[in-house]
């Protein structure tokens, strides 16, 4: 379990491997971007596309009540897989992009950018959580969403609670630089690293964050602490805990990464 301090702003976030982390906020449990299969290999339309290195630490049946999905999207299987879907089902709300919110049907609810919802806190009160820019690779948006698709990254807000930033698979530093402008300083970051490549996708450049960019979105951000997802457990992801460590320290932030030493 991922955690640093004592203060409020220093909530626990249990990390499963792959994109997946579990955190109570305000009162209410969400969990991002479900992934809870066996490994192995991923197929689409007769090809592997993905593969699955590990297991997550943790079994969709030993979670708890589960309030809220943030599901940056649903179109990949190395963001929500088999178990992950099944779980949606038993889950009172699923936040995602505009698209997957049509997909996923009953319970989901897309988010546009900037597009905010208020939930009810147990003990009075509401959590806002805004939909923010994500691009899933190298590029604008234009260029990226034909071949990867749409992202959504989240923000969560509330009276007396820290500001938390959760990036979804974003790859683009400008989009991070606006939701600084409009949220930072952020309190926690849970950002979606790991530099997954594909040969054949943007001449094999990264499609998420990779380790330096990660470095230097808490920097742009201003965050007190970044919990890293996304960076192993599949065999796309082209860096790992050993490279995140280098780019944070290099940057004069080993103090702000919280991978649950």
């Amino acid at each position: 379990m991922a955690s640093v301090g004592t203060t409020v702003e220093q909530f626990p976030v249990r990390v499963f491997g792959g994109p997946t982390a579990l955190f109570e906020y305000g009162g209410l449990r969400f969990l991002t971007d479900p992934t809870f299969d066996a490994p192995g290999n991923y197929e689409r339309e007769g090809r592997r596309v993905l593969t699955k290195t590990a297991p997550a630490a943790g079994h969709p049946d030993n979670l708890g009540r589960i309030d809220v999905v943030l599901l940056s999207h649903d179109e990949h299987p190395d963001n929500l897989d088999n178990a992950g879907r099944a779980l949606l089902a038993d889950v009172p709300l699923t936040l995602t992009t505009p698209g997957g919110g049509q997909r996923l049907g009953d319970g989901a609810k897309g988010l546009a950018d900037w597009e905010a919802i208020e939930l009810d806190r147990p003990g009075g009160g509401t959590i806002t959580v805004t939909g923010v820019p994500a691009i899933h690779g190298p590029g604008s948006r234009e260029e990226v969403e034909p071949v990867t698709g749409q992202v959504v990254g989240f923000v969560l807000t509330g009276e007396g609670l820290p500001t938390v930033y959760v990036s979804g698979d974003n790859a683009s530093l400008e989009a991070v630089r606006e939701i600084a402008e409009r949220f930072g300083p952020v309190d926690t970051a849970i950002l979606f690293a790991g530099a997954p490549r594909f040969p054949v996708l943007f001449d094999g450049a990264s499609i998420v964050l990779d380790s330096v960019q990660a470095a230097e979105a808490a920097k742009l951000l201003g965050a007190r602490r970044v919990v890293p997802v996304h960076y192993d457990s599949w065999s796309h992801f082209t860096e790992g805990r050993d490279e995140l460590v280098a780019a944070f320290a290099a940057a004069g932030l080993s103090d702000r990464l919280d991978l649950g030493l």
